[in-house]
């Protein structure tokens, strides 16, 4: 009896651990796309992105963590989406800020001023009295989101959108054919490092670049 009972603890046990780690499955947890080309010799992650999102507030802070700890052979390449013109000037801000390095200093900053503090930051004057503050140049901020350039970079997010055919936020392209939405933030995560395991095996140059280098010879 005793025997009985240990083994269908021990089944137990196996079947909860198998179905904690069930493959992720085409068509409910990603879906391929047509292949894109990519901009990195890595496993390119891509996050579609807006910041007055909330799916997209609610599944930042664990993107953030992840990408702390991301593997070395993978880049996360942030990209702002835009639907409509009210959505551009968070693009521009976005690009801007990276121009100048500060788009990490002021990621979080800016979900909580869209999702915590309801301020609608939709023109140039209310984004730079919202910059400011945070430590950024106004008139060198300026220059660079109306900047020449720009347009090439809003219009490079939309031609992007549309090749990958998103339309939500947040979205996850891996390595230009796999794309994630729709999940729990928990999940998403949970399918980003599956995802990753399969495109590193059709990814020559990244899993060499995974595998620890081999010590020089004397």
């Amino acid at each position: 009896m005793k025997n009985q009972l240990k083994n269908l603890f021990i089944a137990a046990i196996l079947f909860i651990s198998g179905a904690a780690v069930a493959a992720v499955e085409q068509g409910k947890d990603y879906k391929l796309i047509p292949p894109q080309p990519t901009s990195t010799k890595k496993i390119e992650v891509l996050e579609f992105f807006f910041y007055g999102c909330s799916h997209c507030f609610h599944l930042h802070p664990h993107i953030s963590t992840w990408e702390k700890t991301m593997p070395k052979d993978v880049e996360l390449v942030y990209v702002p989406t835009i639907f409509r013109d009210s959505w551009e000037p968070m693009a521009r801000t976005f690009y801007a800020l990276e121009s100048l390095g500060q788009q990490h200093q002021l990621h979080d900053a800016l979900y909580k001023a869209w999702n915590v503090d309801n301020d609608v930051l939709g023109d140039e004057a209310k984004i730079l009295d919202f910059v400011a503050p945070h430590g950024v140049d106004r008139a060198k901020f300026s220059a660079a989101y109306n900047s020449f350039s720009m347009q090439s970079k809003v219009t490079r997010a939309k031609q992007m959108i549309r090749s990958y055919g998103i339309t939500g936020t947040p979205t996850l392209i891996v390595d230009g054919k796999y794309l994630i939405t729709g999940l729990q933030p928990e999940e998403t995560i949970r399918v980003l490092n599956e995802v990753i395991a399969m495109a590193r095996k059709e990814h020559p140059a990244a899993t060499a670049e995974s595998k620890p280098k081999e010590q020089a010879k004397h």
